[in-house]
């Protein structure tokens, strides 16, 4: 429904996660027999979650457990893990610094330059221990690396920036990245994000993207809606990009995922955003809570070590756990942040859906007061949803 915005002007409303809630059918499966698998450029995975490629969340490590677990991480190729043979004691400092030289620690940090022997010795580590090679670039970057890139055998290639558009307008003379000739040349899936509307989705897929990322500044760490003022609630984002991924399967017959990427922090909102019509999510502050995260209790934004608009910031997030635990379980906490993928199958089960294709088919209802009704002492003595 359009509403009035001025004399002239009509605006469409939007939604966001905690103001959806997902409605039981007639039937109930149980959690045991239900399939969260998906698949992405030709990978499969049991668990629908990708871990951000953010400094705080993935390092080489962690990509490879996230791969044993069943899950995907992917690996930041322009922060510290290819700027620093030792990237730990450059992740300490980040740790340690205060409020106040944070952002001009990152500006300092991050001025190192990307060097193209670690890309390949990153993919090469990742490779070599048996994990998926699933790595990240903005598109500057995809034009200086994508050779080397492709060369180390990566396994999955993600083009991201805060907004990505095939039609991209550049300075005179400053080479662009042509994305429909990146997908079709560059011999690994592209993946490619970010947008928030049907229409670049629906581009973004015929330039031939093996999969695109919905979300623009939803995330925990990231600043991008205040300092931009741009981006749609991932509600509606995720299911107007969803219906672009359906209209494309007719029109070609080739199925693009759709990867809700930001804003998500419990197993209900992964939940939500699949039922909106994603087929994975991307998550970082959650799984930057792993013991295993490189960041050290913190997480931070990729955006925030711009030397003349840093967006994004630090927050602390605390280590609550294995990753195993927040994947798989058993949980230890009562806020739906661990055993992800036993809140994805509980919920799938509850819902009647044995699949990811049926949980985007379950009814969603716009709900304002799904988190607070009746948890008032849950919010008073900071319990469960009132943490």
């Amino acid at each position: 429904m359009d509403i009035q915005l001025g004399r002239f002007r009509t605006v469409r409303r939007a939604y966001g996660i905690d103001e959806i809630a997902l409605v039981p059918g007639g039937r109930t499966v149980d959690p045991a027999i239900t399939d969260s698998s998906w698949s992405l450029g030709g990978i499969s995975r049991e668990i629908p979650i990708i871990a951000s490629a953010m400094d705080g969340v993935v390092d080489v490590a962690m990509a490879v457990e996230l791969s044993k677990q069943g899950a995907l991480g992917v690996l930041n190729l322009e922060g510290v893990q290819c700027r620093y043979d030792d990237p730990n004691p450059i992740l300490d400092r980040i740790a340690a610094v205060g409020k106040e030289d944070f952002v001009p620690l990152m500006q300092e940090l991050y001025s190192q330059p990307v060097r193209e022997d670690l890309i390949r010795q990153r993919i090469a580590e990742i490779k070599q221990q048996g994990g998926i090679a699933a790595v990240s670039a903005t598109p500057v970057a995809a034009l200086r690396f994508g050779k080397a890139i492709a060369e180390a055998g990566a396994d999955l290639f993600f083009v991201q920036a805060t907004v990505v558009s095939t039609e991209h307008i550049g300075p005179e003379g400053q080479e662009s990245l042509d994305l429909e000739h990146l997908c079709r040349t560059f011999g690994v899936p592209v993946i490619i994000g970010n947008c928030v509307t049907y229409e670049v989705a629906l581009k973004l897929m015929r330039a031939g993207a093996a999969g695109v990322m919905v979300g623009i500044g939803p995330g925990a760490a990231c600043t991008s809606r205040g300092v931009l003022g741009i981006g749609i609630p991932q509600a509606t984002s995720v299911s107007d990009c969803a219906a672009a991924r359906d209209e494309y399967f007719t029109e070609s017959g080739r199925y693009v995922p759709i990867v809700a990427d930001g804003g998500i922090v419990n197993g209900g909102d992964i939940c939500k955003c699949l039922a909106c019509g994603a087929d994975a999510v991307m998550i970082g502050s959650p799984i930057a809570r792993a013991s295993e995260a490189p960041g050290r209790g913190f997480h931070w934004g990729m955006a925030t070590p711009s030397p003349v608009l840093p967006r994004g910031t630090r927050i602390k997030v605390g280590t609550t756990g294995s990753l195993e635990k927040i994947l798989r379980g058993p949980a230890g906490l009562d806020d739906g942040t661990q055993n992800l993928l036993g809140c994805i199958r509980t919920s799938m089960g509850t819902l009647g859906a044995r699949t990811i294709k049926d949980m985007q088919k379950v009814e969603v209802v716009v709900a304002p007061s799904l988190l607070t009704e009746g948890k008032v002492y849950q919010k008073a003595q900071q319990l469960g949803m009132g943490k």
